[in-house]
This record gives C-alpha cells, sequence and structure tokens, in this order.
C-alpha cells in the first residue's frame, strides 16, 4: 500500500540529508581557510577582540551560571525539548545563540532537494496544487532551521514531511455515524461516480455498516442504465437481507428514487441508499439526468465514490461531480491496491470536501472511516 510514494519519500529524506551534511561540510572548509595574522601584534588584538565578543554577544555558554544562579546547561535538560521536538513547537533547535553546536539548512540546498521532491510526487499522481502546498509547508518547516548535533537529520526530516503531509489532509471534518443518527428520517444518501470505481459495492458496506448499528435502510437501485448494476445491487440486498426498491431497465431514476423514500417513510425506514449511473463526468446528457435525481430526491448527504488506482483522473471526476451536484463527502475504494498514494493526498485538498471512508480489502467490513494520522503512518512505515 502507498510502497510508491512511500518509496518517494524516503528517496527525499536521504537527499535532504546528505545536502545538510555536505553544505556543513563546506562551511566548515571555508571557516578553516581563514587564516589568522601572522604578527604576534596582530594576534594578541585578534584573541582580545574574540573575547569581548564572545562576553558580549554569546550570553552564557553550556555549564556556566548566569546572574539568577542557573546554569545553561540545567535550563536545556529542565526544558525537556531537543532536536525535532523543538521544531514543532516553533523553538529554536539550538539554545546557545550564535549556534556553536549548530547545523543550519541553507535555503539554497533546500530549494535543491524540494524541486526533486516535487518530480517524485507529482510521478506519484499528487495533483500539482497539492504538490505546491506540501513544498510551502516543508518551506515553512524547514527552512534556516537550525539542527544541534545530536539530532538525527533524517527523523527531522520525516517529522517535517508528517507534519506537512498531515495539514494537506485536515479538510473539514464530517462525522457521518453520528449525522446519520440525528438527522431527520429517513435520511436520503446519493451516491455519485464513474462505472467500475466500486459504487455498488461501497453502497452495500455502507448499508452493512448501518447495520451493524442497528439503523435500518432501504436500498434503491437508480442505476436504471445497466442491468448488471440493478442484479448487483440486488444480490447484496439479498445477501445483507434489505429491501431494494427497483424498476426495468431504462426506467427513469428519479421515480426509482421518489418509491425507495416514498416506502421509507410508510414502513419508517432510517436510511435511503440510492444508487445512481456511473457516468462520465463529459456525459452532459447523463449528467443533466443526474442533476434531475437530486432535485427529486433532495438528499441529505452526497457522496462521491472515486477509485484510488486512477490517480489525477479521480481528482477530476471529484471536481466534476462537485460542480454538478454538490458533493458533501468521498469514498475513495481500492486503496488496499494503491501503490502510489497521490488520490487520497489530492482529493482531499483539491476538492476541500472530507474522505468519509476508504475501501481497504474484498469483505463488506473492509471500508474504514478515513483517519489522516493512518495515511500518515502507512506513508513512514517500514
Amino acid at each position: 500500500m502507498f510502497k510508491g510514494l512511500r518509496d518517494k519519500l524516503n528517496i527525499f529524506k536521504r537527499k535532504a540529508r546528505e545536502e545538510i551534511e555536505k553544505d556543513d561540510r563546506e562551511r566548515t572548509e571555508v571557516r578553516k581557510e581563514v587564516r589568522e595574522p601572522q604578527s604576534k601584534f596582530a594576534k594578541k588584538a585578534l584573541k582580545k577582540q574574540k573575547g569581548k565578543r564572545m562576553d558580549q554577544d554569546q550570553g552564557p555558554r553550556v555549564g556556566s551560571e548566569s546572574e539568577s544562579g542557573i546554569t545553561l546547561q540545567g535550563s536545556m535538560e529542565n526544558s525537556g525539548m531537543k532536536g525535532d521536538t523543538l521544531l514543532k513547537t516553533g523553538k529554536p533547535l539550538v539554545e546557545e545563540k550564535g549556534g556553536l553546536f549548530a547545523r543550519k539548512i541553507s535555503e539554497k540546498r533546500l530549494e535543491e532537494v524540494l524541486f526533486d521532491l516535487e518530480m517524485d510526487l507529482m510521478e506519484s499522481d499528487v495533483a500539482q496544487p497539492v504538490v505546491e502546498r506540501i513544498r510551502e509547508y516543508l518551506t515553512e518547516e524547514l527552512s534556516g532551521a537550525k539542527v544541534d548535533r545530536k539530532t538525527q537529520i533524517e527523523d527531522l526530516i520525516e517529522e517535517a514531511l508528517r507534519h506537512s503531509i498531515g495539514r494537506v489532509l485536515e479538510t473539514r471534518t464530517f462525522d457521518f455515524d453520528e449525522f446519520v443518527k440525528k438527522a431527520e428520517k429517513p435520511v436520503v444518501i446519493m451516491f455519485v461516480g464513474v462505472n467500475g470505481t466500486g459504487k455498488t459495492t461501497a453502497i452495500a458496506r455502507i448499508a452493512y455498516r448501518l447495520k451493524k448499528m442497528n439503523i435500518s435502510c432501504v436500498l434503491a437501485a437508480g442505476d436504471t442504465f445497466r442491468a448488471g448494476a440493478i442484479e448487483q445491487l440486488t444480490k447484496h440486498a439479498d445477501t445483507l437481507g434489505l429491501k431494494i426498491i427497483k424498476h426495468k431497465t431504462g426506467a427513469d431514476p428519479a421515480a426509482v428514487a421518489f418509491d425507495a423514500i416514498e416506502h421509507a417513510r410508510a414502513r419508517k425506514k432510517d436510511v435511503v441508499l440510492l444508487d445512481t449511473a456511473g457516468r462520465m463526468q463529459t456525459n452532459i446528457n447523463l449528467m443533466d439526468e443526474m442533476k434531475k435525481v437530486n432535485r427529486v430526491a433532495k438528499p441529505q448527504i452526497k457522496i462521491f465514490v472515486g477509485d484510488s488506482l486512477a490517480g489525477n483522473d479521480a481528482v477530476i471526476q471529484a471536481q466534476k461531480f462537485d460542480e454538478a451536484v454538490g458533493v458533501d463527502g468521498v469514498i475513495l475504494t481500492k486503496i488496499d491496491a494503491d501503490a502510489k498514494g497521490g488520490a487520497a493526498l489530492s482529493i482531499a485538498y483539491t476538492i476541500g470536501k472530507p474522505i468519509l471512508f476508504i475501501g481497504t480489502g474484498q469483505d463488506y467490513k473492509d471500508l474504514i472511516p478515513f483517519d489522516p494520522k493512518w495515511m500518515t503512518d502507512r506513508l513512514f512505515e517500514e
């Protein structure tokens, strides 16, 4: 899972470490090349000048005692923060003024490795706006940061990457289960997306989840364009022991939606799960038909079901369906087979709507609520 993107991020960590260490070596060499004056008088004057500068500018040295009687070493130990922990708090990574024991990440070196990261992310199907945002966050985290000698550079880079990716994934949250429990009944949930994304299976998995929560539901076979879609949803309904409302192939999908909602009201059912034809977002007639279903059904939630393997195509599809009917949330299917991982990063940020669930396997139970931390952990697991 996400192997391609994970490999790219690991390469970036190594490159960043190498560049920081290279920059550190070059600065050390430059300092060694600075020669002191040869005359005794000049050396004496320079030594005296250095002594004054250290007394005035460096402040207390490690182990020295301040006027308050507190040593700098004690102050650092009592703070309880070192290395990348200090980076996350926004405090300097080196307490000594002047950074005698620090390595500084130069902007020039950072620019070089970030360019390589941009290319790697785009190869992993991460959308351009998302790539740019991750770069901005990383620049904000790392540019000019001082790293103490005890800090592992790759650990620091990984923490910055985790933080940056986490910020991209943090869209507005939506508690699906809580909404269904509290909303006026019946709750109408409309599912949209193109053929082949696993939309009908996602509906069955949501039905399974609701049944486990003791929430009654009705399935509506609104994809009347394909006989196979009606048969597939019927099979799921029979397996789960649920009622399905369906018409013959070619019937008006808006009529199916209307009948399903009326049935739910009459039988005091809690939720209507409405399937729609898997249409391409470029097909104007079919998109207009879906808009009609939306007007008739007046769904409280509209969920876009996208195939994570489709990469940037899934992002474009989500944008088009959002423009057509207004998407409230996303279900990403086949994420267990996704080697790249770009779709999950991109959809959450691009359309600004929450990823509600992700499909992680073949069974009904393999639909889990999406958690940004879960994804970042998968991206950096060994």
